[in-house]
């Protein structure tokens, strides 16, 4: 990638501004809160606070000019690279026609045409009406927050009021605003907002790794379909909607399950009546090797791979990483239900930002490199390359399981090498791999004590390579204490 002078120019003024203002870390931790952060971690130095000047590529660049392999595509927005030029040339030509205007009642090209495109990618099943209308929202959790509010309301408006649960999977992660942490099964965020939060029934998790000892993936995906059936046969009547994070739960530690499970519980929403909802917000746009990871259920009585969902959230890699933006797309049944001469039973979720024109710009660009640049073929070189070189530190004493779903890859760490016998969390083993990482170039942001792989698309041989090594003694070192 070529630099015309401006990026450079850039950092050059930021290091300016930095030494003509004194340490960038003290007026950092003077005015900042960071997400998703313990801030005593960042005071006494436990967690590193880096600055970055610029992005390029699949690298980060700090302000000293130190450089960061982005292993994790910052929070797994960023697809084609840091700076790329063609999303990033799409939002500067965006920016000299509109910059934003009220889509109540208004509407503009970009939003218009993303809407056309994403619906004509969307999985299809014969003989089920597709994909047919498109919300738009601001970012992943809310983009959640509309698909659960739709499908609530759709039943209250055909005289259904019964209607007020949601199932979701154990160990399922759905964002944090308080209906989208409804919805989630992970402790560490939901706890502390329990008493806050709407009713949702878990279903077991179709989670692999939870498979008995002898169990194959594909049995431990039926025996969690029956727990779902059971959840739904003892509250026929009371469910709207079933959500999923489909074929990985992300936050919940890159937990991965056998695509049976979709094809079964897309049948099961069938049978009971419930919408299905596919939170495919951080793994589509390619992540497990199709475009979206409903496109990976087997065929199912109609001979037809993949299923459909009735509604299905996109974020994170639909601007590319540019910029934030989050779709819903709906069935037309679905929309058709809010047709009424009623305000009240329109749908009056709204956002300041809904199809903001810079936002649907980034979207449409990097779609449109996602369909010329042949990602996906691409991408099962890499995803090979990744396995092969994942594979000798997936027989490292403490790495209880390597598992991967296309560019994504994860290890999981134990004292002893296999499921019984977690590190003491303590010991923060996770935490010290980071640290280790970091030190040597990389970042590998972990789940716990979970270290996972989830490069940009356009990652090359010489830093998978890199990637490999430092991820192995990140591993040793982190693991020496135990």
């Amino acid at each position: 990638m070529q630099d015309d002078g401006r990026g450079r120019a850039g950092e050059r003024h930021g290091k300016a501004m930095i030494a003509d203002t004194g340490d960038w870390r003290s007026r950092d931790l003077a005015v900042l809160w960071h997400p998703c952060t313990q801030m005593r971690e960042h005071l006494d130095d436990a967690l590193p606070l880096v600055p970055i000047a610029r992005g390029e590529g699949a690298w980060l660049v700090g302000h000293g000019g130190r450089r960061y392999l982005d292993a994790v595509s910052s929070w797994w927005t960023n697809l084609f690279g840091h700076a790329e030029p063609r999303i990033a040339a799409a939002i500067a030509a965006q920016a000299t026609r509109l910059e934003q205007v009220i889509l109540a009642g208004f509407s503009h090209p970009p939003a218009v045409e993303l809407a056309e495109r994403l619906l004509a990618m969307a999985p299809r099943e014969p003989g089920r009406a597709p994909l047919a209308k498109v919300f738009y929202a601001d970012n992943g959790s809310a983009g959640v927050e509309v698909a659960l509010k739709m499908a609530f309301h759709w039943f209250r408006n055909r005289g259904e009021p019964a209607r007020t649960k949601f199932i979701a999977l154990e160990n399922g992660y759905h964002g944090e605003t308080l209906g989208a942490l409804a919805v989630g099964d992970v402790p560490l965020y939901r706890r502390v907002y329990a008493p806050l939060l709407a009713q949702c029934l878990f279903a077991p998790s179709p989670d692999a790794y939870l498979a008995a000892p002898g169990e194959a993936a594909a049995d431990c995906a039926r025996r969690a379909a029956a727990g779902l059936r059971a959840l739904l046969e003892a509250h026929a009547g009371e469910v709207c909607a079933f959500i999923l994070e489909p074929r990985v739960q992300c936050a919940g530690g890159m937990r991965m399950h056998d695509p049976l499970y979709l094809r079964l519980a897309r049948d099961l929403c069938d049978e009971f009546g419930v919408f299905l909802i596919a939170d495919e917000i951080a793994v589509g746009f390619g992540r497990t090797g199709t475009r979206f990871a409903c496109e990976q259920a087997p065929a199912g009585a109609g001979g037809h791979e993949g299923i459909q969902p009735d509604l299905m959230c996109l974020s994170k890699g639909l601007t590319g990483g540019f910029l934030p933006l989050a779709a819903v797309l709906a069935t037309q049944s679905i929309y058709d239900g809010f047709l009424d001469d009623s305000r009240e039973r329109a749908f009056l979720h709204s956002h300041s930002y809904t199809g903001n024109p810079l936002a649907c710009a980034a979207a449409l660009a990097a779609q449109a490199i996602f369909d010329g640049d042949g990602v996906l073929a691409r991408n099962r070189g890499t995803a090979a390359r990744m396995a092969a070189l994942a594979e000798p530190i997936g027989r490292h004493r403490h790495v209880a399981d390597l598992r991967q779903a296309g560019m994504i890859l994860a290890f999981e760490l134990t004292r002893d090498g296999d499921r019984n016998t977690p590190f003491d969390p303590s010991l923060r083993v996770g935490l010290r791999a980071y640290r280790a990482a970091l030190a040597r170039g990389v970042v590998l942001r972990p789940l716990g004590d979970i270290l996972y792989w989830m490069p940009p698309y356009c990652v090359d041989e010489a830093q998978l390579a890199l990637l490999a090594e430092v991820t192995a003694a990140a591993i040793g070192e982190a693991t020496a204490c135990a």
